[in-house]
């Protein structure tokens, strides 16, 4: 019997601080009526000062193990996304794996920028399954608005601080049980000119801010996103009508329903959270997915298909048995 990655549970969290559209209209030249039209988004939460990523996901990964009931110290492996990590290194996963008491197994970041949790999940999912570890704890982290340019009303309005996590479990599958069935990740650097952040330790010593192309995310969104959802559909002789929810990236409103009606899948089947979230890039999905498990949306046996795309170009998706 072959391995599968099993979902043990899930945890969330997001900064108590709340920014509105109608608070950030005080200080950029915008309004709730612009930025609800054209994203769909209502407020995001931001970081204090002096709260870091690690903070969001220690918090975000506690409530995660307390969901799927183990012990700590049954984590073998953490693989976490994000694009804000604290430190240029060490990797903000070595610090949540000293913040939880672990010295075994080990921890690395992985960075694809919005779709940094889908490549996280697959990274797990495959280590798993070669047996090269029991238990992982996947995360997906971001302050995103440390990278903001404030008076860049194209993209401030956009994004928003969080984080989520899952513990994964390998267990023995005949093929009907409940896990990973399969994760297809892709990249074009091609493309990154159209999605970036001006600035790095290598080019200009500095963090610098978000850059974008807004149009030309938002065509490539949509074709590359409905793509990848296909893929992982004939892959395991699945139509879309086979999906229970889509558990998409929350970048935008419009890219969801766009996605949606390219795929022929009503929208009610998509789990949306980007209106009060905002764009949390890597933490986005694990958010949603936590979010709708909470709520009872999503239950035991339902099919979900989870999608991101990010910059790099990265885009993947991954079709989970719940």
């Amino acid at each position: 019997m072959a391995l599968r990655s099993r979902i043990l549970g899930c945890g969330s969290y997001l900064p108590e601080n709340i920014v509105t559209n109608e608070e950030l209209a005080k200080t950029v030249d915008t309004s709730d009526e612009w930025i609800v039209a054209r994203t769909g988004i209502k407020q995001r939460h931001i970081a204090n000062e002096g709260e870091l990523t690690s903070d969001l996901a220690r918090k975000a990964a506690l409530k995660a193990i307390e969901h799927a009931g183990i012990d700590v110290q049954d984590i073998d492996l953490i693989i976490m996304g994000t694009t804000t990590p604290d430190n240029t290194f060490p990797s903000t996963a070595t610090k949540i794996q000293a913040q939880l008491g672990l010295t075994h197994g080990f921890a690395m970041d992985v960075q694809a920028v919005c779709s940094g949790f889908m490549f996280a999940l697959a990274t797990a999912d495959n280590f798993l399954k070669a047996g090269q570890g029991k238990t992982a704890l996947v995360i997906g982290a971001e302050t995103f608005s440390r990278l903001l340019d404030w008076e860049d009303r194209t993209t401030c309005v956009l994004f928003g601080d969080g984080a989520g996590a899952v513990i994964l479990r390998a267990e023995e599958s005949d093929g009907e049980s409940a896990g990973i069935l399969s994760t297809h990740l892709h990249s074009d650097g091609q493309h990154q000119d159209i999605l970036m952040v001006d600035g790095g330790p290598s080019s200009t010593q500095s963090t610098g801010h978000v850059r974008m192309a807004g149009k030309e995310v938002f065509r490539h969104a949509v074709v590359n996103l409905a793509e990848v959802v296909k893929e992982a559909l004939e892959d395991n002789n699945l139509t879309a009508e086979d999906i229970d929810w889509i558990v998409p990236h929350q970048a935008n409103k419009r890219i969801l329903d766009g996605t949606a009606k390219k795929l022929k899948v009503s929208t009610d089947k998509v789990i949306v959270t980007v209106d009060q979230h905002a764009n949390t890039s890597a933490a986005s999905i694990p958010l949603a997915l936590d979010a709708a498990v909470r709520d009872g949306r999503i239950k035991r046996g339902d099919l979900l298909i989870l999608e991101a795309m990010g910059g790099g170009l990265t885009w993947g998706s991954a079709l989970i048995r719940w």
